[in-house]
């Protein structure tokens, strides 16, 4: 008889069961509701600003009906989006609360967020630089337009939401032009998680002149397909939001604790 010397059979026989986690697969209003989300969490959709009709996010998302009905009262049940009915009816991204209240609690939770914040911070100062150059080295036309879109818009803002709005277009149609998902990916979660304390960074024409020479530098290095250039002109703005933020957070730290 054959014996095993080994000890491999002892091992295996010793070894705790692995726990492997089930696949948790989402059905398709639950998918509807979290891209819907996504665009919310990202400012893409500004508070008050009316959802595509219920025919039109079914033909976007390849979907019945039903299915987007049951996605929007997921996001209805959470507070995100709110039902109109009569002649200008339909779903509208709620609007935060105002009062000074909700401005303290909206600081609170920046501050509370600090040690992460002061990693996306370093994450940021990393990779967005990096995604630039890759954009002037693959962007194409489409892509440009789109830059030049958001930063025309961004001169003529109807506030200060909208003004972020489409701040945050122009980092993502960067990050697009590069067509690597995961770069892509990468910003979308930076603007996500960085959006609550730039929405407290001072609103004032200085502050908008200045984003938007950073802007244009970015882009014509972009146009002009100037690698270095598009990198080096990315690091200069994103030196310049990070001064900004933590500027911004050690204010509110002083607040807080006046």
């Amino acid at each position: 008889m054959a014996v095993d010397i080994s000890g491999r059979g002892a091992r295996a026989r010793e070894r705790p069961p692995l726990r492997f986690a089930p696949i948790q697969q989402l059905r398709a209003h639950e998918y509807v509701a979290e891209q819907v989300q996504h665009h919310i969490a990202l400012r893409l959709i500004g508070p008050g600003e009316c959802l595509p009709s219920e025919r039109e996010l079914a033909a976007t998302f390849g979907v019945g009906r039903p299915t987007v009905q049951h996605a929007l009262r997921l996001l209805e049940a959470g507070r995100l989006v709110e039902t109109r009915r009569g002649r200008n009816g339909g779903t509208f991204v709620a609007a935060p609360t105002s009062d000074a209240g909700a401005l303290d609690d909206l600081m609170t939770r920046v501050l509370r967020q600090r040690p992460e914040l002061e990693e996306v911070l370093i994450y940021r100062r990393v990779i967005e630089p990096q995604v630039a150059r890759e954009a002037a080295r693959l962007r194409r036309r489409e892509d440009l337009a789109a830059m030049s879109r958001a930063i025309e818009a961004m001169s003529q803002p109807s506030s200060e939401p909208d003004y972020m709005r489409h701040d945050t277009e122009f980092h993502l149609s960067i990050a697009q032009a590069t067509r690597n998902r995961f770069l892509i990916g990468a910003i979308e979660d930076v603007r996500l998680r960085l959006n609550d304390a730039m929405s407290l960074l001072p609103e004032s024409d200085t502050w908008h002149r200045r984003l938007s020479g950073e802007h244009e530098a970015i882009l014509e290095a972009i146009r002009s397909r100037d690698a270095g250039a598009a990198e080096q002109a990315m690091d200069l703005h994103v030196a310049a939001s990070e001064l900004s933020v933590r500027a911004l957070l050690s204010a509110i730290r002083r607040r807080l604790r006046s």
